[in-house]
């Protein structure tokens, strides 16, 4: 097997560890007893949120009652005969929130606390649900929320710092959605964060949080965002006790809640570590929580696949290096960058190897989409950089068009996407329909 479809099926074999058609069922709790006429309500927010969705109806007991409604991104819902019958699923903005997902996020908090004691609320939550499941504090508008969202991600904070901001302007996260809720409520939760706190995952909706308000502050000034007033009031008020915060450890509207983490990205690297062995490839997992400017990250990598390739040692060759996490990237001109964290991640390590012989390298978002553009990923052969220059000089189409196709000068506009969409080599899978997070590997042979 050649090193691209090599990688390209490891990644499908992460996947398979991620997959919710698989990984709910084990985890449904018992319907509420017919005989009390208690009801199921289904609610839930991610990329994940329509096929968790689909599990639960597929394995729900036909005579039990089930409804609700779940959000996902756009595009990530279902189409034609695989509609869903009985939980409805809407499609809404990521990752800046919109009109669509504030209305759905209302119809489920009212949905919530709309059930009796007798009732089960099953929550199903996912990666993405923090920008899906937007409903906004206070008298913070959509519009205000959407511009210190649309901040936060260009000066590439960390997921939970962004989220500990969002927790804050929220009316449903940082457990509110739990503290609505008056019946016993399982939560099921897909973690694409790195240590799989569910506090964390989808802004925490059913799960408790230690942060406050003052860190949210500390967080905005940390980055030099001024927020729009209405955010900057309510994040105050908040800081001065004029505001509930939001729900702690050990509050007692967690009693009744079973939070479970039925998917992680160490448990999708494991499966992509077992396709490797099988293949003759001795696999080493450097960690799923791997955090950072993806171009500096990119640069540590290089240097250990130089260790490895000249002196086969901290490992000896062939090695596939597996990582995951969550990787930023802070954009210079924000009018200027495509792609993501994946391939911003392989151009900077193509240009630190610098044609270095025998590794190649795939690195792809779980969920399908590396940042804004259509492609998971991307496949970094060994000889990017030298194909890229010939590109240029046998005068291929489109190369004209790439400033000499000079990979540092794709890298300081963040246009990743454009580098490897002249190459050739984008990953393009559309949505997954699950999200633990990014995969990477880098194969030393």
């Amino acid at each position: 097997m050649n090193p691209r479809d090599l990688l390209i099926d490891s990644f499908r074999a992460a996947l398979t560890a991620a997959d919710p058609l698989m990984l709910v069922p084990p985890h449904l709790p018992t319907p509420p007893d017919p005989d009390s006429g208690g009801r199921t309500i289904v609610v839930g927010a991610g990329k994940a949120a329509a096929a968790m969705a689909k599990a639960v109806e597929l394995y729900w007991p036909r005579h039990a009652a089930l409804e609700g409604v779940v959000i996902t991104r756009y595009a990530h819902g279902y189409k034609g005969e695989e509609i869903l019958s009985r939980i409805r699923v809407v499609e809404a903005g990521h990752p800046v929130p919109d009109d669509a997902g504030e209305s759905a996020a209302k119809e489920i908090l009212a949905l919530v606390q709309s059930a009796a004691s007798n009732d089960l609320v099953l929550a199903l939550i996912s990666g993405g649900g923090s920008s899906l499941l937007s409903l906004p504090a206070g008298d913070i508008s959509m519009a205000d929320l959407k511009t210190v969202t649309q901040d936060l991600l260009n000066c590439g904070a960390p997921i939970q710092e962004m989220n500990v901001v969002r927790k804050h302007l929220s009316a449903i996260q940082g457990g509110r959605l739990a503290a609505a809720c008056g019946a016993r409520m399982v939560s099921l939760i897909i973690s694409d964060v790195t240590g799989d706190d569910a506090s964390s995952v989808a802004s925490g909706p059913t799960a408790p949080d230690d942060s406050t308000y003052q860190d949210a502050l500390n967080i905005l000034n940390a980055y030099r965002i001024t927020p729009p007033i209405s955010v900057a009031r309510h994040l105050s008020k908040g800081a001065r006790g004029e505001i509930a915060e939001t729900h702690k450890t050990g509050d007692a509207v967690f009693s009744r809640v079973d939070n479970r983490v039925i998917a992680t990205g160490h448990a999708s690297l494991s499966m992509a570590a077992s396709f490797f062995q099988q293949h003759g490839v001795t696999p080493m997992i450097l960690g799923d929580s791997v955090t950072g400017e993806a171009r500096e990250v990119a640069k540590v990598y290089a240097a250990l696949c130089r260790q490895i390739r000249t002196h086969h040692h901290p490992f000896k060759p062939p090695v596939a290096l597996i990582s995951g996490g969550e990787c930023t990237v802070t954009l210079r001109d924000k009018n200027i960058g495509r792609g993501g964290r994946c391939t911003e991640f392989l151009l900077s390590l193509a240009i630190e190897l610098n044609g270095l012989s025998g590794v190649s390298a795939l690195a792809c978002d779980t969920d399908g989409i590396d940042g804004s553009e259509d492609n998971a990923g991307a496949f970094m052969p060994t000889d990017a950089l030298n194909t890229a220059q010939n590109m240029v000089r046998m005068g291929m189409k489109g190369a004209e068009e790439a400033d000499g196709m000079d990979a540092k000068t794709f890298l300081a506009q963040n246009d990743a996407y454009g580098f490897f969409l002249r190459l050739g080599e984008l990953i393009v899978t559309g949505p997954t329909r699950t999200n633990v997070n990014d995969y990477r590997v880098i194969l030393i042979e």
